[in-house]
């Protein structure tokens, strides 16, 4: 018994430090709530990332994620003499959940966002997290309100 308890004592932590991790990589979580039936909502979700290839559309799950997209971000610099980067880019990969509540349908949506910079070390360049674009937020929360008004539903 007292064995199971260190063993707890130790994994306490770890579970915590996940927990954080887990709540962090999904700041900037977006949710849209519609008064309509879940295909609607699916749909809307679907078009709201038309213009991407998609990586996972499982409509049972209610999950659709993208692949990369990668986006040129011109006159980035790097370094004490501000030097510019060539090839200085980002790349977006979206993720919409949607899912039945009681009278409602609930639609989540987040941008994952990675900036490729200067990192330094062996490997000097590399991809690195920041935060969502607000256009690209703004864009997907107006292709889900669009679409889910043409379907006559109430959208909060």
């Amino acid at each position: 018994m007292k064995k199971l308890l260190r063993l707890g004592i130790r994994i306490l932590p770890l579970f915590f430090l996940g927990g954080l991790v887990g709540c962090a990589s999904m700041s900037g979580m977006q949710e849209r709530f519609a008064a309509c039936t879940y295909d609607h909502a699916w749909e809307a979700a679907l078009e709201a990332v038309k213009d991407r290839s998609t990586d996972t559309k499982n409509k049972e799950a209610g999950l659709i994620v993208t692949q990369w997209l990668e986006i040129p971000m011109p006159g980035r610099t790097y370094g004490v003499f501000r030097r510019a980067i060539g090839d200085s880019r980002d790349r977006s990969r979206l993720t919409l959940k949607v899912k039945r509540l009681d009278d409602v349908t609930r639609i989540s949506f987040v941008e994952e966002r990675q900036s490729w910079v200067f990192r330094g070390g062996s490997r000097l360049f590399g991809w690195e997290p920041t935060d969502p674009s607000e256009e690209v937020m703004h864009d997907v929360q107006k292709r889900i309100d669009t679409k889910l008004q043409e379907h006559g539903c109430a959208v909060t």
